[in-house]
């Protein structure tokens, strides 16, 4: 065993001491701001251009370099983990595959971006484990990574400078509004509804034709959410007040109704729910609220739900009770009807700002126009580098005689 020679250990009174002082609210304020920063900027927040945050940019742009396009076969969810985490996103493999999943989820999206083949998940569970679940691009995923390939976007490093990844996709649909947004970050949030796609895209070509539309006007072509798990918006004041300002409330209820369930009973018959609200989430609430006395007139709460069929979840109303009256119970006392809280909250230019309908639309439309123009002089390019070379063919063989 190898020996330390002598004289060569060193005691604490060698070393000499340094001590560095800081202001401590100086320092907090700087490291709370850097933090605030990475995570609005490059975690909760999407991009109004493309509608994305940065972890699902990351898994759609790797996913079509791995060739899982929507003709293909799809491939174990683990590998396109491991593949986002070890060349674009080194934050966890939970966090990517919780993000893949919400983009394979048609309750969840109004256009899913991801083609889910296995469990992933419901209203009321959760989904598999990666290594059971397989994946590949949705078509609305070919159409958000369209020409990424022809400097239509700006590339940037990855996290060890070894790769490049877009900034933001060419996006040729307009994702933030189709399929909205959640995110929490320091000091703010985001929470935005899905919306239909004809609704957005008639409404967009609107704007591109009469670029001083007002809100009025636009909401012709947009006149409320289009939420994926259907149900009804009560009332349009909330969301007239979210399309002017970026803010706003709105109700929705579960589509019901009644017929005879029985030879002598009725019954109330749910077939839609309001957003992200599961069943089985909704039976609990009414099973506790009989048992609470808060609810009357109710026999029985089966959920009859099945591929099939859709959704069918059916309360018994017992002798005597009026259904409407039942119903009204329900509506008030269970999360049949439910408040969705709008905050259009998303990136311009790097800096989180409040979005109204047209603000919204006004950004995807010059991203667009940006795009189109990156890619013709791209193309432009490519072909007088393609004359060119022509140019130099043809003068090599009229001289080809005499060389």
């Amino acid at each position: 065993m190898a020996r330390r020679p002598r004289g060569s250990e060193t005691t604490p009174t060698d070393v000499e001491e340094h001590i560095v002082d800081i202001d401590v609210s100086a320092e907090m304020e700087t490291s709370f701001l850097e933090y605030a920063y990475s995570v609005i900027y490059a975690r909760a927040l999407p991009d109004a251009r493309d509608g994305l945050k940065p972890v699902q940019r990351r898994i759609l742009f790797q996913m079509g370099e791995m060739g899982l396009r929507p003709d293909r076969s799809h491939v174990k969810s683990s590998r396109v983990v491991g593949d986002v985490m070890g060349k674009l996103h080194p934050h966890g493999d939970s966090a990517i595959y919780d993000a893949m999943v919400r983009l394979a989820q048609p309750f969840a999206l109004r256009l899913p971006l991801v083609d889910g083949h296995g469990n992933f998940g419901s209203l009321d569970e959760g989904p598999a484990a990666p290594r059971y679940t397989e994946a590949r691009m949705a078509p609305a995923a070919l159409a958000m990574t369209a020409g990424v390939d022809e400097d239509v976007v700006t590339f940037v490093p990855n996290y060890d400078n070894k790769l490049m990844q877009p900034e933001v996709l060419p996006s040729a649909i307009p994702n933030l509004l189709v399929n909205g947004a959640t995110g929490i970050a320091v000091g703010m949030a985001t929470n935005m509804a899905p919306h239909n796609l004809v609704e957005v895209v008639a409404a967009a070509r609107h704007l591109v034709l009469h670029p001083d539309a007002t809100l009025a006007e636009l909401m012709r072509f947009v006149p409320g959410p289009d939420l994926p798990t259907g149900g009804t918006i009560v009332g349009l004041e909330g969301v007239r007040e979210a399309y002017a300002t970026g803010r706003g409330a709105f109700r929705t209820r579960a589509t019901a109704r009644i017929e005879n369930v029985t030879a002598r009973r009725k019954g109330i018959i749910f077939t839609e729910l309001p957003y992200m609200v599961g069943p089985e989430k909704v039976i609990e609430k009414i099973k506790e609220g009989v048992q609470a006395k808060r609810l009357v007139g109710i026999a029985d709460v089966v959920d009859l739900t099945d591929r099939h069929h859709g959704l069918r979840v059916v309360v018994e109303i017992r002798s005597g009770f009026e259904p409407e009256a039942v119903l009204a119970q329900l509506y008030r006392h269970t999360p049949l009807e439910e408040s969705f809280s709008v905050n259009n909250v998303a990136l311009v230019e790097g800096q989180p700002r409040t979005l109204g309908l047209r603000e919204l639309l006004t950004v995807w439309v010059d991203h667009r126009v940006d795009v189109t123009r990156r890619r013709s002089a791209f193309r432009l390019e490519r072909r007088r580098e393609r004359l060119h070379l022509v140019e130099g063919l043809l003068v090599a063989i009229l001289d080809i005689d005499e060389v």
